[in-house]
């Protein structure tokens, strides 16, 4: 890695005229990844950089449905979430399919804890970020960053390069440039910055659509999440038509309900529908009591790419480390990726601590290099499973015959649960937790 960066954190400028500023380390994107790690970096005393593009708050196509696992990276991050600040506490999943409703609680564990939360990501994201700035990280926003700065001696990035925006999105005509030894990408699925430095995503992985809006309506205070398994419409003929993908209803608490639809590239409809008229197709076929419908409609229908199971790797490599959406880590198995993202800053930010400890930059670097083992080792096994999973529900006899045959029997759907949202103790625990980490360890991490 070069050292021949700036070293002072003081901003200067170029004769160009140019602003440069420099860090220990730059993360670029204040999503959930992106501010949990910078909160975690700055804690441990490191000089860092959080680059977002937009200003808060801002918007996210997401569920805002949180699960244990997610509540549990919050907790330790140290965000307060009492209900009187807006935090929704759900306490389970309802599943709907094949004519049955199924209830399933969040499981009693000892490393989770035994309640979910909803939140919208336009409050969310601002949080996390806020919460980074607390602890010392530097937020600049209406920063977007077109590009890396490469040593033309090892092509490793040693910074990038950024227009400044204005409220409106539009750039302002001033050129940043920032460097540090250390690059994350947290801009999220598309991760312009990993494919500048030539990290495209893999063809072999799962990837998902998901649509959502909002509208005001009674169920705005269920506290379980539902997901529905089958989405149903009616034809031109009058009969019902199945249509592909998966529904979900989740209560914000605000007057308003989250609802939305994801699709998975094993499905044969993936890419050949309107993802926006399925919805609202589905939608017409709820009760009207629930109140979903145009008039109530409080935001528009908005999409966004689910990247799964590691869909781009290294996530280490020349100065760049990945976390989140940009190292395509969401669950194969349930669509959740902010839990994943948080997680991940967690433990970039262990690794890259560790990392600047060492006094020399091949010391530092071999630090660095272990990355990728630790999130194979912490979600590859598991990963290898949903990526399993993913192209088995994508076929829809087979889906059927799960619905058909699976949803009756509680005890294997308290099972599916478990494995879908990832919620087995991870030592000790009962049958079902020793049986899913043996599967997740026994699965190759690729």
């Amino acid at each position: 890695m070069s050292t021949s960066i700036i070293t002072s954190s003081a901003p200067s400028t170029t004769p160009s005229g140019e602003r440069v500023q420099s860090a220990d380390v730059i993360i670029v994107g204040a999503g959930p990844a992106g501010s949990s790690t910078a909160a975690y970096l700055a804690m441990a005393g490191l000089d860092v950089l959080l680059l977002e593009k937009a200003t808060f708050p801002r918007e996210k196509v997401c569920g805002d449905g949180l699960t244990p696992r997610a509540v549990r990276e919050l907790i330790t991050l140290g965000i307060p979430t009492p209900e009187e600040d807006g935090w929704i506490k759900n306490h389970g999943l309802r599943i709907v399919g094949g004519g049955v409703r199924l209830q399933l609680p969040w499981p009693d564990l000892a490393s989770f804890p035994p309640y979910g939360l909803v939140r919208t990501r336009k409050d969310f994201d601002d949080i996390l970020a806020k919460h980074a700035v607390k602890h010392g990280a530097r937020l600049l926003e209406a920063t977007n960053v077109t590009g890396p700065v490469v040593d033309d001696r090892t092509g490793s990035i040693i910074g990038v390069r950024a227009k400044a925006m204005d409220v409106e999105g539009r750039p302002t005509g001033d050129e940043l440039t920032y460097y540090a030894p250390l690059v994350v990408a947290a801009d999220g699925n598309s991760s312009r910055l990993s494919m500048s430095m030539n990290r495209p995503r893999r063809d072999d992985r799962p990837l998902g659509v998901a649509v959502r809006t909002y509208y005001t309506s009674p169920r705005h205070d269920d506290d379980y999440l539902e997901s529905w398994l089958e989405l149903w419409s009616k034809g031109d003929d009058g009969q019902k038509k199945l249509l592909p993908g998966y529904g979900w209803i989740f209560g914000v608490g605000d007057g308003t309900s989250n609802v939305g639809l994801g699709i998975l590239n094993t499905s044969a409809a993936f890419g050949n529908v309107d993802y926006k008229d399925i919805l609202k197709r589905w939608v017409d076929t709820l009760p009207p009591e629930w109140t979903f419908n145009e008039e109530t409609m409080t935001s528009p229908v908005r999409g966004a790419v689910l990247p799964m199971g590691f869909n781009r790797q290294p996530h280490y490599d020349k100065g760049l480390l990945l976390v989140g959406d940009a190292g395509g880590m969401v669950n194969p198995f349930n669509g959740e990726g902010i839990a994943y993202a948080m997680e991940s800053g967690r433990l970039a930010s262990e690794v890259i601590a560790q990392a600047f400890a060492r006094q020399t930059d091949a010391g530092r670097e071999k630090v660095l290099q272990s990355y990728p083992r630790v999130m194979k080792d912490a979600l590859g096994g598991y990963y290898t499973l949903g990526r399993g999973f993913a192209k088995m529900i994508g076929n829809p006899e087979i889906m059927r015959l799960a619905v058909k045959y699976g949803l009756p029997r509680t005890t294997m759907m308290r099972f599916l649960l478990k494995i879908m949202a990832n919620l087995a103790e991870p030592h000790g625990g009962d049958a079902s937790d020793r049986l899913i980490n043996a599967l997740s360890k026994m699965a190759p991490s690729a």
